[in-house]
């Protein structure tokens, strides 16, 4: 079974992220991590799937993706040119006896400690998936109280972006014209109208006198 990672922009709407999700799992693709936030347009968001692949080729999903309407674009980011992180949280039993071998672990993976209680210490760590899977493997003998880790975002290295040249409209909705009748064109300030007033009943209009 392989791995891929896509990442996908999309219209800032409700419902995307569920159409999108839906889609995967109907053609059988398992969702290993999902992450989803904004761009530097806000009208555009980003999603980053990992995705584990069997016997089906990738293409089917991502044609499929692209027929939706609120997909803007699907790139597969290959490991080697992107950076990759994760955000793990995890509580270790740390007792007077432990607590140096822990804190000493927190050094060596260069992450921090955010809270500490007296028989337990939680961790912040970020990075790839390896480095944070190396972690825990050394922490497990301590004990692992809790654990929550947030899904995978990356990032194309170099100058490029997946963004460029790439982003079509959002449609905007016309602007709301309010009923009623039309303005009526303003007079010049210099020349007033003066309606004419209309002639006694009977009587009938002499014709204005030439020269």
């Amino acid at each position: 079974m392989s791995k891929h990672t896509l990442s996908i922009l999309v219209e800032n709407k409700h419902g995307v992220l569920a159409r999108v999700a839906a889609l995967i799992s109907r053609r059988g693709f398992n969702i290993d991590s999902l992450a989803v936030g904004p761009t530097e347009h806000p009208e555009v968001s980003r999603m980053t799937i990992a995705v584990s692949v069997d016997e089906q080729p990738l293409e089917q999903i991502t044609k499929q993706l692209n027929k939706l309407v609120n997909v803007i674009k699907i790139v597969e980011l290959e490991p080697s040119q992107t950076v990759q992180r994760e955000l793990l949280l995890v509580k270790v039993k740390a007792d007077t006896l432990t607590r140096g071998q822990v804190l000493e672990t927190v050094q060596l993976f260069r992450a921090k400690v955010v809270d500490v209680a007296p028989d337990a210490i939680t961790i912040e760590a970020t990075g790839n998936p390896e480095k944070l899977e190396a972690m825990l493997r050394v922490l497990e003998p301590f004990g692992v109280r809790e654990l929550v880790q947030s899904g995978m975002v990356a990032i194309g290295r170099g100058s490029r972006s997946i963004s460029d040249r790439t982003l079509r409209p959002v449609p905007v909705p016309p602007p709301h014209v309010a009923s009623g009748p039309p303005n009526l064109q303003a007079q010049p300030a210099d020349r007033p109208h003066h309606p004419v007033p209309a002639p006694p009943p009977g009587r009938p209009v002499a014709p204005a006198r030439q020269g």
